[in-house]
């Protein structure tokens, strides 16, 4: 991935997107406001925290990436993926959103969870979709391409998908695995009780159409980052990075 930088703020981006009329960035944890994470740029937190904190942290990554408003929903580890068409619209519970107006900025909030963008070159439709091992085990990828083959008429061997840094292999331990994963998943078990959660993901993304060379995995574990990135199976207490996409305007 590519890291940049505005002041002490960074984050990084998709090589698989730098030819594409999209905004993004995967926020790191440098150069924020926070109560209960100091110094760290934190977009919406699983410990007590400011509002004013938060949305100040938040105004900064959209100045750094010039993006001039921005919409989200209350993340809830399923699988609906909602389509926005207004920016004024209520979101409410989803876990992906969609969608092909311009100059507006989905927002992801994830640590450990993986973040990941879609974008439709032939048809300009943009998703960006919050997926943990949960997600996994409900395939919000397979939904979100549903979603947009059934709102813009998307085909999947055109889409494009970048997912964010998140939890890795070498600190991905599900003890209860055989109650928690289903099968198909046990084949990504890498060593007893660690499960490859970025494998499962690109199996879920090529089982759904996407071609293997439309896909870029980061590859890079937030549980073993701890300079860059939050991780709750590391911390227990902690703060969320932001993941922004937003189309810019045609033409």
């Amino acid at each position: 991935m590519i890291r940049k930088k505005s002041g002490e703020i960074q984050w990084l981006e998709f090589e698989i997107l730098q030819e594409e009329p999209v905004v993004h960035g995967i926020f790191l944890r440098h150069g924020g406001m926070s109560a209960g994470t100091t110094g760290s740029l934190n977009a919406g937190s699983k410990i007590p925290e400011d509002p004013r904190i938060l949305e100040e942290n938040r105004r900064r990554m959209l100045s750094a990436l010039n993006i001039p408003r921005y919409c989200t929903g209350t993340q809830v580890h399923g699988n609906e993926v909602v389509l926005v068409k207004d920016v004024s619209q209520e979101i409410g519970d989803c876990d992906g959103l969609i969608t092909q107006l311009p100059d507006l900025g989905l927002l992801i909030r994830h640590a450990d969870c993986q973040a990941a963008v879609f974008y439709d070159p032939i048809n300009r439709a943009l998703a960006n979709v919050h997926s943990g091992w949960r997600g996994n085990v409900k395939n919000i990828y397979d939904a979100t391409v549903k979603k947009m083959a059934q709102t813009f008429g998307s085909k999947p061997e055109n889409l494009l998908v970048g997912v964010s840094p998140s939890l890795g292999p070498d600190h991905a331990q599900f003890i209860h695995y055989k109650t928690e994963l289903p099968e198909e998943f046990w084949q990504f078990q890498v060593r007893p009780l660690y499960f490859d959660l970025w494998a499962i993901a690109r199996h879920q993304l090529e089982n759904s159409g996407i071609l293997p060379h439309h896909i870029q995995i980061a590859g890079i574990c937030t549980y073993a980052n701890e300079k860059d990135c939050f991780s709750y199976r590391r911390d227990k207490l902690t703060g969320n990075h932001a993941a922004f996409a937003m189309l810019r305007p045609s033409g």
